[in-house]
C-alpha cells in the first residue's frame, strides 16, 4: 500500500522550492554577473584590484576573522553556561543572545560608537588608563563585528551541547579520565562540527556587515575603510558596474567560506564516525 505524504508530492514541492530560490536568491545574484559583464576582463581586474579596494578587502576579512575567532571561544563559553548551569536570569540572558539579530545594525553601530569614543564610558576608560583608542580604529570594527557574530556561534553550539548525554561523561570518569580528558575526548569532538559551522557563519556574516561598522570605523582610506563602504561609495557616484564588480568579489569570498565550511564539517563528521 502506498503511503500518503502529509505535504504535497515531490514534483510540486520541488517546483515550489526552485521557484522561491530563483526569485529570492538566484536572480538577484545573477544580476551582479549581468552588470559586471559590461566591463571587459582587464577593466574588471583593474576595478577590483585597485590599492584602495584591496585595502578594503583586507580590512573586512582580517577584522571579520579575528572577531569570528573571538566569537568561537566566547560563544562556546556562553553556550556551555546556558546549557550546563541554572542561575537567576538564565532565560533573560538566553534571550539577550539573539538581540543582535533583532536590533537594527545602524542602532548597534551608533550605540557602540558613543560607548567607545574617547569621551564614551568604555572608550574613555581604556584611553585614559592604557592610551588605547577603540572607536575609529580596526579594534572598534572588530568589537562591532563581535557583537554581530556572537549569536551564530552560540545558537550553533547550544543545541549540540543539550543533546550530549551526561552518561558518556560519567562513564569516562568511572574509567579514570580527568575533566580535561573528558572534555578533549568526549565533549569537544561532538561540538567541533557545530563550532566550525558557527565560526564560518559568523565569518561570512561579518565580512559583509555595513550598518554596525560604518559609524565606528571612521572610514579612513587604507586604514579603516571596509569593502561594503566602497560599494556604497561607488553607488553614490552612480558607478554601478564598479559597485557590482566589488560586490561580486565579496560574493565569491562568502561562497568560498561557506564551501570550506561544508567540506570541513563533512571531514570532521566522517572522522568522528570512524573513531566511534
Amino acid at each position: 500500500m502506498k503511503r500518503k505524504n502529509i505535504i504535497p508530492g515531490y514534483g510540486l514541492t520541488f517546483g515550489i522550492t526552485l521557484t522561491i530560490l530563483s526569485l529570492i536568491v538566484v536572480i538577484p545574484l545573477c544580476s551582479l554577473v549581468v552588470f559586471t559583464s559590461r566591463l571587459s576582463l582587464p577593466e574588471f581586474l583593474y576595478t577590483v584590484s585597485r590599492p584602495r579596494v584591496l585595502s578594503g578587502y583586507f580590512v573586512s576579512i582580517s577584522t571579520a576573522f579575528i572577531a569570528s575567532a573571538v566569537n568561537a571561544v566566547m560563544g562556546f563559553i556562553l553556550a556551555w553556561v546556558l546549557v550546563r548551569y541554572d542561575f537567576p536570569g538564565k532565560r533573560f540572558l538566553d534571550g539577550i543572545i539573539e538581540l543582535p539579530f533583532a536590533l537594527p545594525t545602524a542602532v548597534a553601530g551608533i550605540s557602540l560608537t558613543h560607548l567607545t569614543t574617547t569621551n564614551g564610558w568604555v572608550g574613555k576608560f581604556f584611553y585614559d588608563l592604557f592610551g588605547i583608542k577603540i572607536a575609529y580604529t580596526r579594534l572598534g570594527i572588530t568589537i562591532a563585528l563581535i557583537f554581530i557574530g556572537i549569536p551564530f556561534v552560540v545558537r550553533s553550539v547550544q543545541p549540540v551541547l543539550e543533546k550530549i548525554d551526561i552518561q558518556y561523561e560519567e562513564a569516562a570518569m568511572i574509567l579514570g579520565a580527568d575533566s580535561r580528558m573528558i572534555f578533549r575526548k568526549v565533549i569537544f569532538p561532538e561540538i567541533l562540527p557545530s563550532l566550525i559551522s558557527g565560526f564560518t557563519l559568523a565569518f561570512a556574516r561579518c565580512i559583509g556587515e555595513y550598518g554596525s561598522v560604518v559609524f565606528i570605523a571612521g572610514n579612513t582610506p587604507y586604514e579603516t575603510e571596509i569593502a561594503p563602504l566602497l560599494i556604497m561609495s561607488e553607488l553614490q557616484e552612480f558607478d554601478y558596474t564598479a559597485a557590482t564588480s566589488i560586490a561580486l568579489v565579496m560574493l565569491a569570498i562568502a561562497f568560498v567560506i561557506l564551501s570550506v565550511n561544508a567540506v570541513l564539517q563533512s571531514v570532521v563528521s566522517r572522522r568522528i564516525s570512524g573513531l566511534a
